[in-house]
């Protein structure tokens, strides 16, 4: 991971010998370094799923809290306290997600004698309920969202509100974020099936199933700013970022500063935050986030405040060089910020995309796998939470990575960012990589021209054929080398040459199978990186992404083609992902429309609902709720009375 900021404050006593890291992943990763540089002792925590991840080797210790589920380890807050306590740490820091915000949490470390690198449990209290926040934003007079934001709001409550407000509406839950349990809903007839899945994914992320409603706002842009506080009561800004390019309002592509905002209106925008911050007492870092219309950003709308770091805060380091985490520490070790508002400077333009394990050709399911081969852009910061060998499975967040550049403008931003995706090398686990450049390729997104649902309305591009040499060196990457290797074999390399050798090759997600028989590998130096595992081969080139594919003799190719089955007017319900089954709102013999939800499954804190294609009778069902189902596997068998399967 490269950090290239310019760290603007001195390197002075720091009254903690021990931090303990209550999260993994990336944010681990990037908190631990900024530790060991100021000559901090590091404290990982770790589930058993992640004894050999590399927030675990790269801390100077590391404690076991628990099993693989997040509740019984990153969630459970008695662990996490007795660690630090076990450890002697001074303090903890929270990450983001997981006890980043919860005031349990904060009271259990501070019976406990040990600081909360975070805010005070009033403005925990007051700003991380979101009910709370809008109700506080409106005493201090900052614009909100119109919507019913009363705690306790039954079903019927929310629907009554719903009338009043108008279609559509938002759905919130009142607890946590990262668009978790959010909802869109356009219309009455969606709204309790709506309601009732926004509570059960909001209770399961994050303990609490309270929901908040409020208008949607047509064509919004997601404009946040960054808030730092100290325990004197000063309060500063480190500007806005943009963070419109959303997919179910979970953030893709992140940048400072806006290219919406004109200099009145950031100011208006950015005091609104401070403001907001002082009123409760800030301190630490913080985001105030707002709604904005793209049409008349004048008339900007206070959503909620995250107290706690952001994913996306590397933009605001890496235009501000300020080290927000170093920032985080001395400010709860009691010492002043470094710097007021008139000394904090802005630079050129900084652009963050997010890489995470999922298909966007297959409707973004989580993916899942071992990491054959990890080679992060040289030329970029990259924040990483994976090495090569890393297991990507299904009990945490997607997010595997976050791609960084830094540009004297909008557009050199973008173009380092775009080279940097396309020498990123991830093999072995499906991802968004090719998807992100895709994004950064559009118009719209040159031109800064963009708003919250502009993914939604932007399709998938189909996944392009492979070209001749990538065929090639898809054959010969599964050409048996010698003993041991072959289709057996598991081993990430880069081309070296090989003799003849036949085979079909499937270029996986497209259904295209080619008969290739390769002599030689391509003679044109194209940076092409190899992994396989059996079968499956992952190529990647800087010009045409990652490639998935299955390599086959031609007679097993002929064999699995025949065995294609399936009876005409049934439709089966394949799980879209590897996860868990959450919800079976049908019975055996229960009558179902078109578009009827037959079996919710969850993966990494998101769900997913597979519906009917068509009417017809459920004749058949192949899993309980609870149940860990694969890939593809049978869940809910229907009998389409319209006699037509999908």
């Amino acid at each position: 991971m490269a950090m290239t900021t310019n760290l603007t404050m001195p390197k002075t006593h720091v009254e903690f010998s021990g931090i303990l890291v209550a999260n993994r992943g990336e944010i681990a990763v990037r908190v631990i370094r900024t530790l060991r540089r100021m000559g901090l002792r590091s404290i990982a925590v770790f589930s058993e799923a992640d004894a050999d991840s590399p927030h675990v080797r790269l801390a100077d210790e590391a404690v076991c809290i628990g099993p693989t589920p997040a509740i019984d380890s990153y969630l459970n807050i008695d662990r996490i306290v007795e660690a630090a306590r076990t450890s002697d740490a001074d303090a903890v820091h929270p990450g983001y997600g997981f006890l980043s915000e919860n005031v349990e949490f904060a009271l259990a470390l501070e019976a406990a004698g040990i600081v909360f690198i975070g805010p005070p449990v009033p403005a925990l209290e007051a700003m991380g309920d979101k009910i709370r926040a809008k109700q506080t934003a409106i005493a201090a007079g900052v614009p909100v969202v119109p919507g019913r934001h009363e705690p306790g709001m039954s079903d019927e409550d929310i629907v009554a509100a719903a009338q009043e407000i108008g279609y559509p509406v938002l759905l919130k839950p009142s607890a946590g974020g990262g668009g978790k349990g959010m909802r869109i809903v356009r219309e009455a007839s969606g709204l309790v099936e709506a309601i009732s899945s926004a509570r059960r994914e909001a209770r399961g992320s994050f303990g609490d199933d309270t929901l908040l409603i409020e208008r949607f706002v047509t064509r919004p842009r997601h404009i946040e700013v960054q808030v730092f506080g100290d325990m004197n009561g000063n309060v500063v800004h480190l500007g806005e970022r943009e963070c419109s390019l959303q997919r179910r309002h979970q953030k893709v592509i992140e940048e400072a500063p806006s290219p919406l905002l004109d200099e009145r209106t950031r100011e208006q925008v950015c005091d609104s935050a401070v403001r907001l911050a002082r009123a409760v007492g800030y301190v630490g870092a913080g985001t105030v986030e707002y709604v904005v219309p793209a049409d008349s950003p004048g008339e900007f709308a206070f959503l909620e405040m995250n107290t706690r770091l952001q994913v996306e805060h590397p933009v605001t380091e890496m235009i501000t060089g300020v080290d927000l985490v170093e920032w985080q520490v001395r400010v709860a070790a009691g010492q002043r910020l470094p710097l007021e508002q008139s000394d904090i400077a802005f630079t050129g333009h900084a652009i963050e995309a997010r890489v995470y394990a999922e298909d966007p050709q297959r409707g973004f399911i989580p993916t899942g796998g071992e990491v054959v081969v990890w080679e992060p852009a040289t030329h970029a910061r990259v924040d990483s939470g994976i090495d090569t060998g890393s297991v990507i499975g299904s009990a945490y967040d997607p997010m595997l990575a976050k791609v960084i550049t830094h540009g004297s403008d909008r557009s050199k931003a973008i173009t380092s960012l775009r080279e940097a995706l396309a020498r990123t090398v991830l093999l072995g686990v499906g991802s968004n990589l090719d998807y992100l450049r895709f994004l950064l390729e559009l118009p719209e997104v040159q031109a800064g021209d963009i708003d919250t649902g502009l993914i939604e309305r932007i399709a998938v591009p189909d996944r392009p054929p492979a070209d001749p040499d990538v065929l090639t060196v898809a054959a010969l990457a599964v050409r048996p080398r010698g003993e041991g290797t072959g289709f057996a074999a598991l081993d990430g390399w880069r081309i070296s040459g090989a003799a003849p050798w036949t085979v079909d090759v499937e270029v996986l997600g497209t259904g295209a199978v080619h008969q290739v028989m390769a002599y030689e590998e391509p003679s044109d130096d194209r940076n092409v990186t190899v992994a396989r595992a059996g079968a499956d081969v992952w190529v990647h080139t800087p010009v045409a992404g990652t490639m998935h594919l299955r390599v086959t003799l031609p007679i097993q190719r002929r064999i699995r083609g025949g065995t294609d089955g399936g009876l005409t007017g049934t439709w089966v319900a394949l799980s879209p992902m590897p996860g868990s089954v959450v919800d079976i709102p049908v019975e055996v013999g229960a009558i179902v429309g078109a578009g009827d939800p037959v079996v919710v499954v969850e993966a990494m804190k998101m769900e997913h609902t597979l519906r009917a294609p068509a009417a017809g009778v459920v004749t058949a069902i192949r899993t309980v709720r609870g149940a860990q189902v694969r890939l593809d596997e049978e869940l809910i068998d229907l009998e389409l009375s319209e006699g037509q399967g999908t």
